[in-house]
């Protein structure tokens, strides 16, 4: 069952620039599950396998709502004590998410975390759909199937975060039909248990975009990927199975996200 986790954090020290990256992130995350279970933190460390988590970069919180908004996804200056700040984790099957529970039930708002120098409280978790907060849900894979249409053509998806792709030892940042779908469909046979054996590719055309690209810094790495919105549309004959198929898809893409260094901030999508 996937989950989309966001965590209210409060920074009791400043955090600064350096460590507001990917891998302190991630760093974060392995740190939280050591809490918990020191041997699923070793595996998931040493492990080069697709990994059944994802991680957004840390966002100061906002006082209006973020639905069709490019996510913070680098900073320029320190985040100061006491800002209030949000975290969002994905969780890809109920393995993680059943070691996590510990953690869950018994948060110590008291309890310090560390992000690079700073110190963080973690306040609270939210784990399901918030009027102000569009990335807090969960959803069984069953349901995410069962509630997919089987009429609507139009796929529109929110890249809120830079969006990369893995072809043939390369990066590529367009957002080609076949990365954009091969990655959901990949990943949703890895976790759902539903496998899904073919996808109308041939049937599927972007209808409309606003994309442009960007460079996530991290240590001595740079990485380039595409922001912005995008929409494909099914055209021709589609049988309805292969339509829910694709919306299902195409819903579970708030959990799995897409293409490359989910665990580290990128990739992070919605449909809208």
């Amino acid at each position: 069952m996937p989950h989309s986790l966001v965590l209210n954090l409060i920074p009791q020290s400043p955090i600064y620039p350096e460590f507001l990256t990917g891998r302190h992130y991630h760093a974060l995350f392995l740190t939280l599950i050591n809490s918990v279970d020191s041997s699923l933190a070793d595996y998931l460390h040493s492990s080069n396998a697709d990994k059944a988590f994802t991680l957004s970069p840390l966002q100061i919180q906002r006082q209006h709502k973020q639905h069709h908004q490019t996510l913070q996804f680098s900073h320029q200056k320190p985040i100061p004590a006491g800002t209030p700040c949000w975290w969002r984790i994905s969780l890809l099957d109920d393995t993680l998410f059943s070691k996590l529970t510990g953690l869950w039930l018994n948060l110590n708002p008291e309890h310090p975390w560390h992000l690079g120098s700073a110190n963080l409280y973690i306040t609270n978790i939210q784990g399901t759909p918030q009027s102000m907060q569009p990335w807090a849900n969960a959803c069984s894979y069953a349901q995410l199937y069962e509630q997919a249409s089987d009429r609507d053509r139009t796929l529109n998806f929110t890249f809120a975060t830079p969006v990369s792709f893995r072809q043939g030892g390369y990066d590529t940042v367009l957002p080609i039909k076949e990365c954009v779908f091969n990655s959901l469909l990949s990943r949703w046979n890895k976790y759902s248990g539903m496998e899904i054996s073919t996808i109308p590719i041939e049937s599927l055309y972007p209808s409309a975009f606003n994309i442009n690209t960007e460079v996530v810094s991290d240590y001595d790495s740079k990485f380039i990927g595409c922001v912005g919105g995008i929409s494909y549309r099914m055209l021709g004959d589609v049988e309805p199975l292969a339509i829910k198929q694709m919306n299902a898809l195409a819903d579970f893409a708030l959990y799995a996200g897409l293409g490359r260094k989910t665990t580290m901030g990128m990739g992070m999508v919605r449909r809208v």
